[in-house]
């Protein structure tokens, strides 16, 4: 880093920051409460709690959220009439998935090859390492000249929409001028970014009937209407020959004029087989930024080891729609159980259900936020211009807050770059990042106060 005080000051903090991240990794803080307990959660949460206490922060609360989890919540007043910003990441995490697969354990912070494993470690504990180093910083160095809200939410992960149920009923806690999201991260390791798009997502899960009980396929077979094919035949209708997915009136032909992804960089972050081909047509960035995306995350039908030779009576599958900025989630969700029961073949009995749906994002990259960043990234990244990107996935939590409050400006940064393997096993974090990223977010809340 340079001689910036700034910098100097988060740099000579990275050790107490490794020593946080490990604590916080260490809490096995799934919000999946059959899965993992729930003290777990908690005690990550009176964590993050007891770490804004120490800093100083007001009005700390624990707040129980109408899903069952727990949201962290505090207030740093600054100098009289200053800006407000609110502070967002999640303590919540993904599964750990296969842990015999990880290198090292998943909930113990371990430092390999210069970068730091556990779950968690990028996404989102990170985050919230992130503000406190920032806010530190500035502690450091003549004090902090914004009113500073945080918010660490506790099932980001789950999409169980606690805290925006919390913020609807309680709508004057979470406003502020601007706000920033700690949930995002750079296009790649080195390379400032925030992410200005996010898909929106609806699921929704179909089922197919066709007979009154399962039936012997030899007996039965080529005559009787099979659930699971009839079921197969719908799934394949939402794709094209190339893979492009096609639903029944859904614009899926939009392009990204942003930051473009090299298609060989692509195949390299997402591991593509070598000799299989990517899906869908127009660039990588139209693909998972700009365009809908299907995917059918799990089939209700007999598993291999034990299959009796039976035609099926019933299926089931759990569709996911990613919707691009500009459709809205709600209509894409009817046009794509229209699709459903509009290809379902030989008069079978279809039956769908919405179970969850989030709006999609876009941000004012014109306002004064984002040009206080932009100055910010340019320091902590010497020699790189901030980029935009958007990111395929969802934070529904930004729509929440943009509707509330549709004058606050949002902004999306993060540790969540392709190397991280976010939501994989071994995800890990960058120092280095941690350390920019923390750099930057301080010199936007000074270079935001005077604006």
């Amino acid at each position: 880093m340079s001689s910036n005080p700034v910098a100097e000051t988060v740099a000579s903090l990275m050790p107490r920051a490794k020593a946080e991240l490990t604590e916080l990794v260490a809490f096995k803080s799934v919000a999946d409460f059959d899965q993992f307990p729930k003290s777990e959660s908690e005690g990550a949460a009176r964590w993050v709690a007891d770490a804004l206490t120490a800093e100083g922060f007001q009005d700390v609360a624990l707040l129980d959220t109408p899903d069952g989890t727990q949201s962290v919540y505090g207030y740093l007043p600054g100098p009289e009439g200053a800006k407000t910003v609110l502070l967002y990441a999640h303590y919540d995490v993904q599964p750990p998935l296969d842990e015999a697969a990880w290198t090292t354990p998943p909930f113990e912070l371990t430092e390999r090859d210069g970068r730091w494993y556990g779950r968690g470690a990028a996404d989102c504990k990170g985050g919230v390492i992130m503000h406190l180093l920032a806010l530190r910083a500035l502690k450091a160095n003549g004090g902090i000249p914004v009113h500073v809200k945080v918010i660490a939410e506790g099932s980001e992960e789950m999409g169980t929409g606690g805290l925006e149920r919390y913020a609807e009923a309680h709508p004057e806690l979470l406003e502020a001028d601007t706000i920033v999201i700690g949930d995002a991260g750079n296009f790649r390791v080195g390379l400032p970014t925030v992410t200005s798009t996010l898909r929106g997502m609806t699921l929704v899960r179909v089922r197919i009937d066709t007979l009154a009980g399962n039936l012997h396929s030899g007996q039965f077979g080529g005559a009787a209407p099979d659930a699971l094919a009839a079921l197969i035949r719908v799934l394949d209708s939402l794709r094209a020959e190339d893979g492009s997915t096609t639903v029944d009136g859904l614009t899926a032909d939009a392009s990204w004029d942003g930051l473009q992804y090299d298609e060989e960089q692509f195949r390299k972050d997402a591991k593509v087989l070598d000799g299989v081909e990517l899906i869908g047509s127009g660039t990588v960035a139209d693909r998972i930024w700009a365009r809908p995306a299907v995917t059918v995350l799990g089939i209700d039908c007999p598993p291999v080891v034990g299959a009796t030779p039976s035609v099926q009576a019933s299926a089931r599958a759990l569709v996911s729609l990613r919707v691009p900025p500009g459709v809205d989630a709600a209509e894409a969700t009817k046009l794509l159980q229209a699709h459903l029961e509009a290809h379902t073949p030989w008069g079978a009995r279809v039956s769908t259900e919405q179970i969850g749906q989030g709006q999609p994002f876009r941000a004012d990259t014109t306002s004064p936020a984002y040009q206080a960043m932009a100055e910010a990234m340019a320091v902590a990244y010497p020699g790189e211009e901030m980029q935009y990107a958007g990111q395929g996935g969802s934070i529904p939590l930004c729509n929440t807050l943009a509707s509330l409050y549709p004058r606050a400006e949002i902004l999306l940064i993060g540790l969540s770059e392709p190397e991280a393997q976010i939501h994989a096993v071994n995800e890990s974090v960058s120092p280095e990042e941690l350390e920019r990223l923390s750099v930057a977010e301080a010199l936007f809340l000074r270079n935001y106060a005077a604006s």
